[in-house]
């Protein structure tokens, strides 16, 4: 049966360990979480690990992944983060790290500098047996260059975030684009109204998760369904956090029956 993953901290008020424990309980099997370095984050790794769960991808940091196009110092810095990433998928056993291509509403543009930059952060993670996943955010011209330039290399692909495509770019369907390239994805919703990127749970909100289903089975998408959901308060404030998490269980399972049939 597909694998169900989630956010370790989709639910509020816990620490890893009940988080990884609660999680594991319900019934899902993967983790996604944000990367830092492996000393940072080996607690919280461990006690994902000793719940019996594993990781589906670790997200690359992203605060400062403009300076990548930049030739600064800085975007030397931002690339360190981002090895440092993979490090971390090495030391955990994740084997895909998500990665930005830019933030903001007013990115750079795609330069010389940064594709040499991306382009050795691929051949890093090539060398450690690691997938960099490009995730699908406000701009369509910066994924399409990633997964154009890399689409013959084998330790890249694409993550499709539901919710961004929602938010952000309604008008493109990503799916139909970089479909064949689909290795992970974040499973969210939100209301369709422009940058509110809610992260709610899916099917309460206005994603079509029909098409969604259609468009994954089209592309022969095997892999597993993750959730990047947090508690957001204004949806679920009178939810425990074992009740939330069980709603989000039901809600990936019925997203994976609409896939599956199981």
């Amino acid at each position: 049966m597909r694998d169900l993953g989630i956010s370790l901290y989709a639910a509020s008020g816990l620490d890893a360990k009940e988080a990884a424990r609660l999680i594991k309980s319900i019934g899902f099997t993967k983790i996604l979480i944000d990367a830092s370095t492996p000393e940072k984050m080996k607690d919280t790794a461990e006690a994902v690990l000793n719940a019996g769960l594993t990781f589906d991808q670790l997200h690359a940091p992203f605060n400062t992944i403009n300076n990548m196009w930049r030739d600064t110092d800085k975007g030397e810095d931002t690339l360190r983060d981002l090895t440092d990433a993979i490090d971390c998928c090495v030391a955990f056993g994740a084997p895909i790290a998500t990665v930005h291509l830019s933030s903001g509403r007013t990115p750079p543009t795609v330069t010389d500098i940064g594709r040499a930059r991306y382009t050795r952060l691929v051949e890093y993670a090539a060398k450690k047996g690691i997938t960099i996943a490009f995730e699908n955010q406000s701009f369509l011209h910066n994924i399409a260059w990633a997964l154009h330039d890399f689409k013959d290399t084998d330790n890249v692909g694409f993550c499709w975030d539901t919710g961004h495509q929602l938010c952000a770019t309604p008008d493109v369907e990503m799916m139909t684009l970089f479909g064949d390239q689909l290795v992970c994805t974040h499973i969210e919703d939100n209301n369709a109204v422009f940058e509110e990127d809610l992260h709610i749970l899916p099917f309460d909100g206005k994603f079509d998760f029909n098409r969604g289903a259609e468009l994954m089975k089209r592309y022969n998408y095997k892999g597993c369904l993750t959730l990047e959901v947090w508690q957001n308060p204004n949806f679920y404030k009178d939810y425990t956090a074992e009740a939330f998490l069980q709603r989000a269980f039901d809600a990936a399972s019925r997203l994976r029956t609409m896939m599956d049939g199981e």
